[in-house]
């Protein structure tokens, strides 16, 4: 009996097995599919893995090969970089160097008749009441006191201190230079003050009641005075300033010297 049930059972069991196999050969190509999808989910990621680890391994020196040479091209780079900055540098000199060397030149053709020494400014002490500049060149070059300094476009001022390497010189708007001048219009003489007013603006002060002062004119040194040379030019006048009193009356003249931007001078060493 029991035997007979054991046996019942396992042909169930074989019967279920065969049904099953029939209806997966039934449905071959969609099985097949599955069975495929299942084993390529299974295999590629190993596979992936196996083939990233070979790349790996078999590119490991051309890697790091590759970073040593980055690193020597950057070097270089940066090595380049900086012998063009200091060309650069070297370049950006030598043309203020012949700027610098260009207007001497034409200071010393303008002033011919004028033996001089050429400097450049290397301090300037512009303020209200004290207007004064140092340049380069000091009593070892035959610099003394009260020598003209003049500029480009004219009169500077006149050394008042020296050392062995600089001098000190007040220019002409400091409150207490007095230049004597003449203007074109006239040869009568006027005196020329700094002020308070402007950086670069005299006041021309005791105009003979008889001078006709007209706007335009050219002011220049008048010789007078023991400091100044005769015919060294100072500056235009801008207006003439009428007061109730004809005598009170002054210029207003603009100096040719630009002083915020003067950088090269020449010193007259013989007047």
């Amino acid at each position: 009996m029991y035997r007979k049930k054991k046996s019942g059972i396992i042909g169930i069991i074989i019967t279920i097995i065969i049904l099953v196999l029939v209806v997966i050969f039934s449905n071959g190509e969609t099985n097949t599919s599955f069975f495929e999808n299942a084993a390529t989910n299974l295999v590629m990621p190993i596979q992936n893995g196996l083939t990233y680890l070979k790349n790996k391994l078999s590119g490991n020196g051309t890697f790091f090969t590759d970073i040593n040479n980055l690193k020597e091209e950057n070097e270089k780079l940066k090595q380049r970089n900086s012998e063009l900055e200091q060309s650069l540098r070297e370049l950006e000199n030598i043309k203020t160097q012949n700027e610098t060397l260009q207007e001497y030149l034409n200071l010393s053709e303008k002033y011919g008749e004028y033996n001089t020494i050429p400097s450049y400014v290397i301090n300037k002490d512009i303020s209200n009441y004290s207007k004064t500049i140092v340049i380069n060149v000091g009593s070892d070059d035959g610099v003394k006191e009260n020598m003209t300094v003049i500029g480009d476009q004219g009169l500077v001022g006149h050394v008042i201190s020296v050392t062995n390497g600089t001098a000190k010189v007040q220019t002409i708007i400091d409150t207490a230079s007095s230049v004597s001048c003449t203007m074109s219009t006239t040869d009568e003489s006027i005196v020329c003050k700094g002020t308070l007013d402007e950086d670069s603006t005299l006041r021309g002060m005791y105009i003979p009641t008889d001078a006709n002062v007209v706007q335009g004119d050219s002011v220049e040194t008048s010789g007078l005075g023991g400091i100044y040379p005769k015919g060294i030019h100072v500056g235009i006048v801008r207006s003439v300033e009428n007061a109730q009193n004809i005598t009170d009356r002054y210029a207003t003249i603009d100096t040719a010297v630009d002083f915020d931007k003067l950088d090269t001078v020449l010193v007259i060493i013989n007047q």
